[in-house]
């Protein structure tokens, strides 16, 4: 590293769809001659340290934080299949870790800190130090202004009536919101952060949403690092695959116990047999940015969190939008309001086989779905050059707060 180049220290929370879309971050700034701290548990840092082909730059430095916890083991300091239980344990963990941040912060004396959503005490002890301090929200824009405003008041509407949830949809952003952990529930958490930030806010977001096979033949089927599907939601959707005829790359991840499983166990009975060279079920992982680019893939089947919802149309490739939860549910529906995808409606709560075939073959066909793709390909050309001016501008105001420290 460089000293005499300013320096930012990134502390994301501890899930793979906060410190991914940190790191990209990370990356950016680099470029733009800053030296980057980025801190992270052991767990979730060793990807990084494992993969050459992430290409850190020699102006990213990275750096363990351990979690004082006795109740929770080294593989359980990130949600990365942590069993639901214990996550209130986790965030009391990483609230406890604030000695030790103190410490890192006193011995790296970063001119900068970018923090996560769920650690309203990183600002406080930037202020200590005399450290400027700013948040960046992984989540969209209008999720941050949803979840904020129905937490605050259940019963009132949204002011943005084609925004508005369900109602189950609308209990369970509220359940989270008020989710408990350390005394403090996750709005307060939310609202500390959002507050105590340095002048402004980042949002991962973008103003204009808010090959073996032949070109867009095919489908990319996942859900994320966090969601995973049911034995019925499996079935039902390796059997809307097979009835739309669509070649399709499925990721299939397992949770806890589960993860000694193989994927035809849980498969339909001869489904890989029947579907032979014309589907791939991958176990665990996949490079989901590279076979997005890929010119075969015509259609994105996701859960839309947000990053995946992002990527997708980034490269350009229509959504197939199967949301599970919490913001998933509200980003399925900025995905078809814009025109950018289609959403399988649940039917009492469940996904059917029928209604996963024909959303797919409505995306994927030549008629039907040539204003979809229309729409993404268009969107996806202006975010490629409105991108880099929000950039530029968002560097701006970095540097400011780094020459007022």
């Amino acid at each position: 590293m460089d000293s005499k180049q300013p320096s930012i220290l990134m502390l994301p929370w501890l899930a793979h769809g906060h410190v991914s879309p940190f790191l990209e971050l990370a990356k950016k700034l680099s470029q733009r001659n800053f030296n980057i701290y980025f801190c992270s548990t052991p767990i979730n840092l060793k990807p990084l340290r494992e993969t050459p082909p992430l290409n850190l730059s020699s102006s990213i430095q990275l750096i363990d934080i351990h979690l004082p916890s006795q109740n929770l083991p080294p593989h359980y300091h990130t949600t990365k299949d942590l069993p639901p239980h214990l996550m209130a344990t986790l965030k009391t963990a990483f609230d406890d870790t604030k000695p030790a941040f103190f410490t890192i912060l006193k011995t790296l004396k970063p001119n900068l800190i970018i923090y996560d959503f769920l650690q309203p005490w990183v600002p406080i002890a930037a202020r200590k130090e005399n450290i400027e301090a700013v948040v960046f929200l992984t989540c969209s824009a209008v999720c941050c202004s949803f979840s904020t405003h129905c937490s605050d008041d259940p019963n009132k509407d949204y002011p943005f009536q084609e925004l508005n949830f369900p109602t189950v949809q609308r209990q369970k952003i509220v359940q989270f919101m008020y989710d408990t952990s350390n005394g403090l529930t996750n709005r307060e958490r939310f609202l500390g952060c959002i507050e105590r930030s340095s002048s402004f806010v980042l949002i991962k977001t973008s103003n204009m949403i808010e090959a073996k096979k032949e070109v867009s033949s095919a489908v990319f089927v996942s859900f994320g690092s966090e969601c995973f599907l049911s034995k019925q939601e499996i079935e039902e959707i390796a059997h809307g695959l097979e009835l739309s005829q669509v070649s399709f790359i499925w990721v299939v991840r397992f949770h806890g116990e589960e993860k000694t499983m193989v994927p035809h166990e849980v498969l339909p009975e001869g489904f890989l047999e029947r579907i032979g060279d014309k589907g791939l079920v991958l176990e665990g992982w996949a490079p989901q940015a590279k076979i997005l680019r890929h010119p075969s893939i015509g259609g994105f089947v996701s859960h839309c969190g947000w990053s995946s919802t992002l990527e997708g149309v980034m490269f350009g490739v229509p959504i197939i939008a199967m949301p599970m939860q919490i913001d998933q549910p509200l980003n399925a529906k900025v995905v078809v309001d814009i025109g950018v995808g289609m959403e399988v409606k649940r039917d009492n709560e469940r996904f059917e086989r029928e209604e996963v075939a024909r959303v797919i073959k409505q995306v994927m066909d030549q008629e039907d779905g040539k204003e979809v793709r229309r729409k993404v390909k268009e969107l996806s050309e202006r975010m490629e050059k409105k991108s880099d001016e929000e950039f530029d501008l968002m560097m701006e105001k970095l540097v400011q707060l780094v020459r007022k420290s």
